[in-house]
Parts: C-alpha cells; structure tokens; sequence
C-alpha cells in the first residue's frame, strides 16, 4: 500500500509505504494508494491498561481478547498491560490484536490489594525473588503494589520496608527489567524513589521536592487520570474507614495541582487509563484530553500517548522498517483532540481494520 499524508511527529508532508507488514520510504512496484490527503499517526499507546481484569476481577481469556478489541477500535495499537491475573500470552499470538508489553502479576501482600488480582507474598522479605521471578516471566516489566489501605490503622499504608525495595529493584535491573508502582498516598513515595523505581502508577501523593527528584533520576508518571475520578466514589463506599476516604478525597482535590508541578519539574508523563474494573475499555483518548486539561499541550498529550509513548516502551514509530500500526484522519489532531476518536483508518501489523 501506499499513502500521502502529514506524518507525524515531524509534520512533514510525504510518501510511505507498506510491505509485508512493514513501513518503508521507498517507492513499492504495484503498491495500491489507500491514503492520498491525511494526516499519519502512530498508533496510540496506553501505558496503563489491564484486558484480562474486569469489572468483576479477573477475566477469561475470551474476555481479555474481547476488551483488547475495544481498545483497538478506539486507536490503541500498543497495550502495556500492567499487571494481568491470568495468562495473556494468547493474545500476543494474535495479529488483529494491539502489541501487548506483560508485566506478570500484582505483587502484593495479603489483604493490601484488590483480591484476586495480584500474588500475596508471605512476608515482605519475599519480594526480591518474587520480583526475579516475574522479572523471568513478563516482557521487562515488574508491577508491584506500593500502597493500599491498611485496615488496622484505617488508611492508605506502604506494603514494603526501604531495604527490601532496594534489594528488589536492583533484582529487577540486573535481570535489564523496569518496575513500576501503583501508589496512591505520600508515604510510600520516598522508599520507591530513592530505590530507584522506573516509573509510578497514579501518583497522586506526589509533591514538587519528590517530582524534582524524579525528574533527576528519569522516572516515569503515568496518572491515570479517569481513574482518579473515580476517588470521590471510592471514598463514598469507605465510610467505616473516614480518614482513607478523607485522604481520597483530598488526593483527588490535589491532583491537577500535582500534574502542574509535575510538568514544571520536567517529569516525564505517559497515557494510561487503567482500562478493567472501574474504567472501561477504549478510553484511551479520554486519558489524553485529561492530561490536556491537566495542563499539557495538545501535541505534547497526544505525544503522552503516542510517539513519545513509544520510544520509551521500546517500540518504534513511523520510521523505516517499523512495524505499519499507524492511525489515519482527515484532520490534525494536534488542534483538536477530539479528532482522535474517528479515525479513517486504523492500521495494524500493515492489515487495515477500518
């Protein structure tokens, strides 16, 4: 195939075309012009999704692929799965499926996470071969827990001692893995920063001294702010536990302002919705024009989602030799994000599905 169009990141006006699945820029004898006016995106990534978990926990295989499906209808052409109950290797098998990126299980403790969803070690002295063990069964990344709500003192808590954290993220980098936390408050912040932890999940804790430290090490945010909006009704069902449900509030009251900071201190920030239990499939572009409204540019939130996205999960964009998973629309969605939710065509592994 052959297509003309505005290639983004750079803007430029030119030719492409696709060969066995793959993108080149030399001319193709015979190539069919699907695209002659447009505008080329790489397919959009959501750094934080779950396919196997829904709304009632963990998902069949049937169903992951389902909700797979959702979010490829809707752009998402790269999953990085962020912690799965099950066993999602099938889906990888699949072509008409989005590049999926496994992180293994949850690792958790038991009662310090949503049930079902994660491994409940022990102690917490069992994390460093846990992690190694995930480390040898995911795709380069390990998800760990780093706070949920204690019920003995009734608010969110570290599951982790600083000493184990460090042993077991240098476990994860020896074996050249990344790992990143779910965090919600400000106490487990330190510990997971100082030990170096690659990126963090939610984030809501966050204060500008933490920010500017993560910025210095290169450590990732993905806020997941669809989520987030799920705090306040969260909180509402908390009532036996009024401090948690208080700080949820106030987390959520502080969110935009931490986004802020977050952007000042130059910390890198990547789409992710948290797709399974409270957020639906497909809304990987409600993630986007969050985090415009949170105070990114529109091309840097569609970055967040897309080529920047990409090179920092290890996976190309629309250059010579990558893979053909491009999104096509007849305008430019860095004016207006809202652009993102038709596009004409949505191609993958060089197959076009719309």
């Amino acid at each position: 195939m052959h297509l003309r169009g505005v290639v983004l990141p750079d803007g430029e006006r030119r030719d492409v075309w696709i060969d066995g699945g793959r993108l080149t820029h030399e001319p193709v004898d015979g190539a069919e012009t699907l695209v002659s006016e447009g505008f080329l995106v790489p397919g959009l990534v959501d750094a934080h999704c779950h396919p196997a978990i829904g709304v009632h926990g963990p998902s069949t295989v049937d169903d992951a692929v389902a909700q797979a499906l959702v979010d490829r209808d809707a752009g998402t052409l790269l999953i990085r799965d962020c912690g799965q109950p099950i066993d999602t290797r099938a889906l990888q098998r699949r072509a008409d499926l989005p590049r999926m990126i496994r992180c293994g299980r949850h690792l958790a403790l038991p009662k310090r996470y949503v049930p079902g969803l994660g491994i409940d070690l022990d102690s917490p002295d069992e994390l460093p071969a846990a992690v190694a063990e995930q480390a040898a069964d995911g795709d380069g990344w390990v998800k760990l827990v780093g706070d949920w709500i204690d019920r003995s003192t009734g608010d969110l808590a570290p599951l982790w001692p600083d000493d184990v954290l460090d042993e077991a993220i240098k476990v994860a980098h020896a074996a050249g893995v990344r790992v990143t936390a779910h965090v919600f408050g400000e106490e487990a912040l330190p510990g997971l920063i100082d030990a170096g932890i690659d990126c963090l999940e939610h984030g809501t804790g966050l204060t500008p001294d933490l920010l500017a430290e993560m910025a210095g090490r290169g450590t990732a945010l993905v806020p997941t702010l669809i989520n987030i909006e799920n705090f306040p009704a969260i909180a509402e069902k908390a009532s036996k536990y009024p401090v948690y449900a208080a700080h949820m509030r106030a987390l959520h009251a502080g969110v935009t302002d931490m986004i802020a900071a977050a952007l000042s201190a130059g910390v890198a920030i990547y789409a992710g919705s948290d797709a399974g239990g409270m957020v639906a499939h497909g809304r990987v572009v409600d993630e986007v024009e969050a985090l415009w409204r949170a105070g990114m540019s529109r091309t840097d939130a569609l970055a967040a989602a897309s080529w920047s996205a990409r090179e920092w999960l290890g996976h190309p964009s629309l250059t010579e030799g990558a893979p053909a998973d491009l999104l096509v629309y007849d305008a430019d969605p860095r004016e207006d994000l809202s652009i993102l939710r038709t596009p004409r065509h949505i191609i993958l592994n060089g197959t076009v599905l719309r």
